[in-house]
C-alpha cells in the first residue's frame, strides 16, 4: 500500500514540482522514517497479542490521525533527532498528505496543525561532524591523559553511549574481534553496540601506551578508562574534559558527554540509518525487549553503523585494529 503512495509521490515531485533529485531524495527518506516508525510500533503491539493472532495490517496514511504524529515526534525526540531535523522530517510529511489532497486520495489533512512540539525538556545541542573534528584536533596527543580523553570521545561518538555507561567500560566486554562492545545499560540491562574502526584504535594507543603502565586501584581492574590515580572516572571529570575540550575549539555550544549520544542518533538517522537499529544501539526500551541477545541482529546492527556513521564513512579504508590486553 505505502509502496504505491510513494511511488506516486515521487512522480509528482519529479514531475510536477520539478524538484531537484536531493530534494526528492530528502522527501522519500522523510516517508520511509514514517513507515519504519508505524512497522516499529506494530511490531510492539504484536507483541502483546495472545499467541496465533494475526498481526494487523500496518496502517495506511488515510488511517493515521494527529496524535499518531505527535507521538511519532515524542518518539524521534527521545531516540535523539534534534529540532531541525523534527522540522525537516515534519516538512516532508505535510508535502506527502498535500500531495494525497492534490490527487484526490485523501479529503482531509491530519498533518494540517501538526507543529514541532516544545520540549519540556531541552536536547542538549548536536555537534556537527566538522565541530566534533576541531574537538579532536583540539586535544593534546603528548599527554597520556589526551590519549584516553581522545579514545573516551572516540568511543562516545562511535557508540552514542551514556557518560555512565561510558565510566563503567569494562575490558573484559571490549570485542574488537568482531567489532562490537558489550554496555551496562539502564537498569542493569545489556546490549552490544558496534564500535567503529577509529574508536577501536585510539582505545588501543591508550590502552598500549597508557594504561598497562598504570598502578590500578583495587576494583578497576577491569575498568578501561581510569584517572591518573588508577581508579574509574567519575562523571563530573568526563563533563569537565568535554567542556575545557569544546572552548579549545572554540565551540560556544553547551556541549556535554549526552551531546555525543545525540549526535550518533542525528547523524545516522540524517544519514538514512534504519530507525530500529539506532533505538536498539542506544538502548531504549521497548516492550518488545526482553532479553537482547534474543532480538538483536548484529550484523545488521554493525553494517548500519559502517554505512552511516559519519566517522566511519571518512575513515573507511583503515584496517589497523590494535589489540586489548588489560
Amino acid at each position: 500500500m505505502w509502496n504505491s503512495y510513494i511511488k506516486g509521490f515521487h512522480a509528482y515531485l519529479l514531475l510536477e514540482r520539478s524538484m531537484s533529485p536531493n530534494t526528492i531524495e530528502a522527501y522519500l527518506r522523510d516517508i520511509g522514517k514514517l513507515v519504519q516508525y508505524l512497522e516499529i510500533r506494530r511490531s510492539e503491539v504484536v507483541a502483546t497479542l495472545p499467541e496465533g493472532q494475526p498481526t494487523p495490517p500496518l496502517p495506511g496514511p488515510g488511517e493515521l490521525v494527529l496524535t499518531d504524529f505527535q507521538a511519532m515526534l515524542k518518539w524521534f525526540n527521545k531516540l535523539g533527532l534534534d529540532l531541525r531535523s523534527q522540522a525537516r522530517l515534519i516538512s516532508g510529511i505535510k508535502a506527502f498528505y498535500k500531495y494525497l489532497l492534490v490527487e484526490d486520495i485523501l479529503l482531509t489533512d491530519p498533518t494540517e496543525m501538526l507543529e514541532t512540539p516544545k520540549l519540556n525538556r531541552k536536547i542538549p545541542e548536536v555537534l556537527h561532524f566538522d565541530e566534533i573534528q576541531r574537538m579532536l584536533a583540539a586535544i593534546d596527543h603528548s599527554d597520556p591523559l589526551g590519549l584516553r580523553n581522545r579514545a573516551m570521545i572516540e568511543t562516545l561518538y562511535a557508540c552514542g553511549l551514556r557518560v555512565t555507561e561510558l565510566i563503567n567500560l569494562r575490558i573484559s566486554n571490549l570485542h574488537f574481534e568482531v567489532g562490537f562492545i558489550k554496555v551496562l545499560g539502564k537498569n542493569n540491562k545489556e546490549r552490544l553496540v558496534p564500535i567503529g574502526e577509529e574508536a577501536i584504535k585510539h582505545i588501543g594507543f591508550y590502552v598500549e601506551g597508557v594504561r598497562q603502565h598504570q598502578k590500578v586501584k583495587k576494583d578497576s581492574e577491569n575498568i578501561l578508562f581510569l584517572n591518573r590515580r588508577g581508579s574509574k572516572l567519575t562523571r563530573i571529570m568526563v563533563f569537565l574534559i568535554i567542556k575545557d575540550l569544546a572552548k579549545l575549539a572554540g565551540i560556544e555550544k553547551n556541549i556535554s558527554p549526552h551531546t555525543f549520544r545525540h549526535s550518533f542518533a542525528t547523524h545516522l538517522i540524517e544519514g538514512g540509518a534504519d530507525l530500529k537499529a539506532v533505538q536498539d544501539m542506544l538502548g531504549h526500551e521497548s516492550i518488545t525487549t526482553t532479553e537482547i541477545y534474543t532480538h538483536l541482529d548484529t550484523d545488521y546492527l554493525k553494517e548500519t553503523v559502517l554505512n552511516f556513521h559519519p566517522r566511519n564513512v571518512e575513515m573507511r579504508g583503515h584496517s589497523r585494529r590494535p589489540t586489548v590486553d588489560g
